[in-house]
């Protein structure tokens, strides 16, 4: 890569880029320290018989974290490239303040993209995800979307980290199918791949179209010629440019953590809960009036299931039979029946418990899997609406269903805090070769403040929306797209040699991501 001579902002303040750093250096300290507390609190009950599961546990922790870390180095730069060559911000201020914004984005993230994620996985995996297999499937996933992320990130090229990490689990998917036969796994959620697949597919779709579409009216609106040409040399914008260039930084550094940090928490969910499932397997911050809730409910849901029935018999292996639905999405006689049992089953667990803190260990694993397949099983059926639940008794199975996922699927705030450092740090530490593609490298013209503007408030706009319907979409996707589309709409034309090259890598990015992870798949069973 050429050296490239950043724009700097006149007269920047050493004093502010030394205050930014500082606080951030502190941020990050006191989030360190937090993590190790409750992490070693948590522990701090568990009895293992080895050091085995611990080491594992650190292994698969810092490969999760890594796979965060370079998520933020790789995605993250886009959010800086426009506010960096407009002369918004100077480079290092700029990426101080986007790796805060994502860290403040990851905390406040709810999860729903985290799980959304999982659910692609082969169910026999997540159920036994402290098995051989279900390591060899953790390491696989995270070290093929790592390898393609820094490749990519090398040759600076703006590629899609969740595509990586999409590609990444469909590839361990069809090794896991292939090694265990059509008839002993689910293999792949295409249905839920599908539904991911055309969020990835239109974002960069979107981000061209809306982003061209901005700045055009813009152009109708806005008569002041300084917003469409070439920012001069050394000198920041215009006060309320530069207020709205650094806003739509800000929003997009925001979202990215609250959308692309939650795939990491998921990972990291799963590694706890196969290493050490005494201590995250189940919900135990659920207190014990809740707990009460949650069986009333449970109860209420079983005589729910129990008017479809339809008079069948009672399965014979509740647990099997559930499994098998999740497994093939073909509702049988027995279905029903086993689910209603696995509510009863699970009421009465947590019942003689009093709460879900105080499950014995020796079944912990177990009444969460329960909880596990039972929410898989309605989403399942109201997805494709068999057996038909009329509005009340489905508004009673959603109920139990939200009371389910509160108990299983939850993220500590540790795990956040360890997710929103592994993402600054990486904001921090490798934007440039990125933002040097995103600034100089799609359009034959520099870009303008104009041009900024729309693409960071289109990319902010789209990737908060599609966090909040719990949707991975890809910021780089987004954000690059969008350029190109201000750079069209602007008649400033495209570097088609630079266009070429990202399409490549987003046409490549998930065949090559499928082929790494399942050829690591197969080399960590055999290892395992």
């Amino acid at each position: 890569m050429p050296d490239v001579a950043f724009p700097q902002q006149a007269g920047a303040s050493n004093r502010a880029r030394r205050t930014s750093l500082l606080v951030f250096i502190l941020i990050l300290i006191g989030g360190l320290g937090y993590v190790g507390l409750h992490l070693a609190s948590d522990l701090e009950s568990v009895r293992l018989s080895s050091a085995l599961p611990y080491f594992l546990l650190g292994v698969a922790l810092l490969i999760a974290l890594g796979f965060e870390f370079v998520n933020g180095f790789h995605d993250t730069a886009n959010a800086v490239a426009t506010v960096i060559y407009t002369n918004s911000l100077t480079p290092n201020i700029a990426v101080v303040w986007s790796g805060m914004w994502n860290f403040i984005g990851v905390l406040i993230s709810s999860g729903a993209v985290a799980f959304g994620i999982l659910q692609l996985l082969p169910v026999e995996l997540i159920l036994q995800v402290g098995s051989s297999a279900g390591f060899a499937m953790v390491f696989a996933l995270l070290i093929a979307a790592i390898i393609w992320n820094l490749a990519t990130w090398y040759f600076g090229l703006p590629s899609s980290s969740s595509h990586t990490l999409i590609g990444s689990i469909i590839g361990v998917g069809l090794m896991n199918q292939l090694i265990r036969g059509p008839n002993g796994t689910s293999g792949v959620d295409w249905s839920q791949a599908a539904g991911v697949g055309k969020s990835l597919l239109l974002s960069p779709i979107v981000g061209f179209v809306c982003a061209a579409l901005l700045l055009l009216l813009l152009k109708a609106l806005v008569r002041v010629p300084a917003l469409y040409k070439e920012p001069k040399k050394n000198h920041p914008p215009p006060f309320w440019i530069r207020a709205l260039l650094i806003l739509t930084c800000t929003g997009v550094s925001f979202a990215h953590g609250s959308n692309d940090g939650q795939k990491g928490m998921g990972l990291i969910m799963l590694i706890l809960i196969g290493t050490v499932p005494t201590a995250y397997a189940l919900n135990k911050a659920v207190s014990p009036a809740d707990t009460q809730t949650f069986i009333a409910v449970a109860h209420e849901a079983s005589a729910t299931f129990t008017k479809y029935l339809n008079n069948a018999p009672p399965s014979t292996n509740a647990r099997e039979d559930t499994q098998a639905y999740v497994r093939t999405r073909q509702l049988s006689p027995a279905t029903l029946p086993a689910v209603k049992q696995l509510t009863d089953t699970i009421a009465n667990q947590v019942g003689e418990s009093g709460s879900l803190a105080a499950v014995p260990k020796d079944m912990v694993d177990n009444v969460r899997n329960d909880m596990y397949l039972v929410s898989e099983a309605i989403r399942l059926m109201e997805k494709a609406n068999t057996p038909a639940f009329a509005p009340g008794d489905r508004t009673v199975i959603d109920n139990y269903k939200r009371e389910l996922d509160h108990a299983t699927k939850f993220i500590p705030t540790w795990v956040k805090v360890a997710v929103a450092i592994a993402l600054g740090l990486g904001t921090m530490v490798g934007w440039k070769r990125i933002v040097v593609t995103v600034g100089e490298k799609i359009g034959k013209q520099h870009l303008t403040y104009g041009q900024g503007a729309s693409a960071e408030l289109v990319a902010m706009l789209t990737i908060g929306a599609a966090d909040a319907y719990g949707l991975p979409v890809s910021t780089t996707h987004v954000l690059s797209s969008g350029v190109a589309g201000t750079m069209a709409a602007n008649g400033s034309g495209l570097q088609w040699n630079t266009v070429r090259s990202l399409v490549l890598a987003w046409v490549l990015t998930l065949p090559a991501s499928i082929a790494l992870a399942a050829g690591l798949y197969w080399v960590f069973r055999h290892l395992f």
